[in-house]
Parts: C-alpha cells; sequence; structure tokens
C-alpha cells in the first residue's frame, strides 16, 4: 500500500483530513483518485465542497470508503447548492436529508450520526462532524447590521455564489437555518461525558479571526458565526478542522490546532511551491519538522 502524507504505515493508523475536493475539475478528481491510505486502519475525515452534483459526491465517497477505514464526511456550502446541472434539484433540508441517506448507504459518518471514537495513538478523541452553517455574524469593518455588510460586498464585486443557490427551505433564511443547527448541535455535544477530548470537524470555520487572511475581508460573512468562538473550549478540543477558505494552514488559539486542509481549484493549488499530495495528517501529531509540510 502506497504510504500517505504521514509518512507511512503506523500501527493503530493515522486520522486524516481533506476538504475542499471539488472533484467536478478534472485535474482535482486525479488527485482523490490517487489519495491512499498509509494503512489499513486510518480514518479520513472529508471537510465538506466535494462538490455541486450529487453524483459527484457519491463518486468521491464510494472511492474513499473503499479505501479507508471510517470515512466521515461534513457538508460544505457546495453540496447544498442547487444548480442546473444537477439531477437532482432538492433544495435546503431536504438536500441534506438526501445526502446523508446516500453517506448512510456508503457507511459514511455524518452529522446527524453517532460520533464514533477514534482510538489510534494520540487518542482517544471522540470525532465530531459539525454541520453549522453561518449567520452573517463575521460581518466587515465598520458593518452594523447584515444588509450593510452585503450592501459592502456588492460595492466590492464580492458576492458568494450561496446567496443564488443554496437554498434553506423550508427555513426564512439560511442565519435561521444555522441557528437551528446551532441549537440541535449544542443539544448534541451536551450529552458527552465530562472530560471528552474530541476533534471538531466542520466545513465553516469556527473562529472569526482565521479569515483575517482573507484577500477580500468582505468574504468573511458567508464563513461561519461567532457562536462557535468559544467551542474549542467548551468541548475540549484536541483539534478543530476546517475548510472553506482554500488557505491550507495551521493557527494556534488557546493551545488548540486549527487546521484549514483544503485543496482548492486547480488554479490555487497548482500555483503553490508544494501542490497537495493527498490528505493530511491531524493525530498523532507529529515533531515539527514532521509535520511542516501539513502547511500547503
Amino acid at each position: 500500500m502506497t504510504p500517505s502524507r504521514s509518512g507511512g504505515s503506523r500501527s493503530g493508523g493515522d486520522l486524516l483530513a481533506v476538504s475542499d475536493l471539488h472533484v467536478g475539475y478534472a485535474a482535482n478528481r486525479k488527485l482523490v483518485e490517487g489519495f491512499v491510505p498509509g494503512s489499513d486502519e486510518d480514518w479520513l475525515l472529508v471537510a465538506g465542497d466535494i462538490g455541486e452534483r450529487v453524483e459527484d459526491v457519491y463518486w468521491a465517497l464510494r472511492l474513499l470508503t473503499e479505501r479507508f477505514r471510517t470515512v466521515v464526511w461534513v457538508p460544505g456550502n457546495h453540496e447544498l447548492w442547487t444548480v442546473q446541472q444537477d439531477k437532482v434539484q432538492l433544495r435546503g433540508v431536504a438536500r441534506y436529508d438526501m445526502l446523508v441517506e446516500v453517506c448512510r448507504r456508503l457507511g459514511v459518518v455524518t452529522p446527524e450520526d453517532p460520533y464514533p471514537v477514534w482510538t489510534g495513538e494520540g487518542g482517544p478523541v471522540t470525532v465530531v462532524p459539525l454541520f453549522l452553517l453561518y449567520d452573517y455574524t463575521f460581518r466587515p469593518e465598520g458593518a452594523q447590521s447584515k444588509e450593510a455588510g452585503l450592501a459592502m460586498a456588492h460595492e466590492a464585486g464580492v458576492v458568494c455564489t450561496d446567496e443564488h443557490v443554496l437554498h434553506p427551505d423550508p427555513y426564512p433564511s439560511r442565519e435561521d437555518w444555522c441557528a437551528a443547527r446551532l441549537a440541535l448541535t449544542e443539544r448534541r455535544l451536551a450529552e458527552l461525558a465530562p472530560g471528552t477530548r474530541t476533534v471538531l470537524v466542520n466545513h465553516f470555520p469556527l473562529v472569526r479571526e482565521v479569515t483575517r487572511i482573507l484577500r477580500y475581508p468582505v468574504f468573511a460573512q458567508w464563513c461561519g458565526t461567532v457562536h462557535t468562538a468559544d467551542w474549542h473550549r467548551r468541548y475540549n478540543a484536541a483539534a478543530v478542522v476546517y475548510g472553506h477558505l482554500h488557505i491550507p494552514r495551521i493557527n494556534w488559539f488557546d493551545g488548540v490546532r486549527f487546521q484549514e486542509v483544503s485543496l482548492g481549484y486547480p488554479r490555487e493549488w497548482q500555483a503553490r511551491r508544494n501542490p497537495p499530495r493527498g490528505p493530511v495528517r491531524i493525530l498523532p501529531v507529529g515533531a515539527p519538522e514532521q509535520d511542516a509540510d501539513l502547511v500547503w
């Protein structure tokens, strides 16, 4: 079996992660076809944005479940889009529920399933797949309301496609859907045994600070919610995994590792000094020189 980025086979396996596969692009699809674990016990966390079409999501997850011991998926905004190119025209919650059923048929863990426990080196940790969306509270500087933030985005010519194709049905707005997801998830997390160590996995960042690096700061309003700013402390996170920004990097907040694990679009990763070679290791944490190449 070909070694993974984590450096080869390891007893107990590695907890690996990747996001923003965007397999509708041929170059990205080829990359995903090359994903192989370093051992038969490796787990893979897929933090959203596999693609816009259900058939692409199915293709990628089926491939990955054939190779990795356990695959965990959370939705990105792109999976929730309803686009003309997709045969499936479900919207909002109905679309998400259908994707969950697709995952269950494949044996993929979703945010609606019992949280699995990874027991390899660095564990045990409870892997918590999250589906939380955003609520426009990562507002641009000077914007006192959602409307003001959106006006600034329109003026800058930087408006997320979600405004046109991510429908919140039956909720009246995406922020209402986000509020419902936050409440549901907090109820589930409250049931964890005291002291449980977690790995939190969400497509969108849990903290506003990581969006400061965006080339267009007004885009941050489509990137998360201020209501998760302390979740890494509240829920005893050993690590936080996210994507969406297409800026793979590692940050530390309150001693917790926050890792953005996206591939991004071909024009982005092909321009990097070190193009991606596969999923990155979350646990076990290696020596700094071993993990240095995890920042692409």
